[in-house]
Order: structure tokens, then sequence, then C-alpha cells
């Protein structure tokens, strides 16, 4: 797992591996893992937005700061979980793909027989 193009300084995952799990968790019909992932995402968004009003007011009375550190820390309890999740359902942490039975369980699913 790579920490690169992440916009918290102690990310485990990139804005790309997040954009990753999204399709692979899409394309197979698995929303969990990828409303995890655009959670993690709209954080990201938002910090950056708050990041960008901080530095534009100085006078923002900490209200840029203080929403800044609970993005931060939903972040951190989002990140943890999005990677205990794939970690249980057996993806390939190198490749964030969904493991084969995993697949075969969702298109049986899709095609009326599971």
């Amino acid at each position: 797992m790579s920490n690169s193009a992440n916009t918290f300084p102690a990310s485990r995952l990139s804005t790309d591996q997040l954009t990753r799990i999204i399709e692979e968790a899409m394309f197979y019909q698995c929303a969990c893992p990828a409303q995890i992932a655009r959670a993690l995402l709209d954080l990201q968004e938002l910090y950056k937005y708050q990041r960008s009003c901080q530095s534009e007011r100085e006078a923002d009375l900490g209200v840029h700061a203080r929403i800044m550190l609970s993005a931060e820390r939903a972040y951190s309890e989002f990140e943890i979980c999005l990677i205990d999740v794939l970690t249980m359902e057996d993806w390939d942490m190198d490749t964030l793909t969904m493991p084969e039975g995993l697949r075969r369980r969702r298109d049986a699913a899709m095609d009326g027989g599971g």
C-alpha cells in the first residue's frame, strides 16, 4: 500500500488506490468497500477545501482548523475500517482486486443462481 498522492499525512491508501477499490467493487456489485472508499475521497475533498479556506482567511476563529481535525480523525478511522473490510473479504492488497470466490458469488447472485 502506498501513501503517495493523498491528502492526509498518515494515509495508507492513495487516491488512486481508493479509486481502484471503488471501480473493482462496483464492477462486481460489492457496494460496501466502495462506499467506504467514496467516504474517504469525500473527506479528502473536505480537508483540502478547509485548508484552502484557512489559508485565505487569517481570522477564521479556528473554524477551519476544527473541521480539519475532525476530518483527519474520521479519515483515520474509515481508512482502518476499509483495510479491515478488504482483509476480511480476502482482497488482494497488492492489486486491490476482489477474490475470485467472492466474484463468483456476486456473479451467481446477479444471474439469479445465488
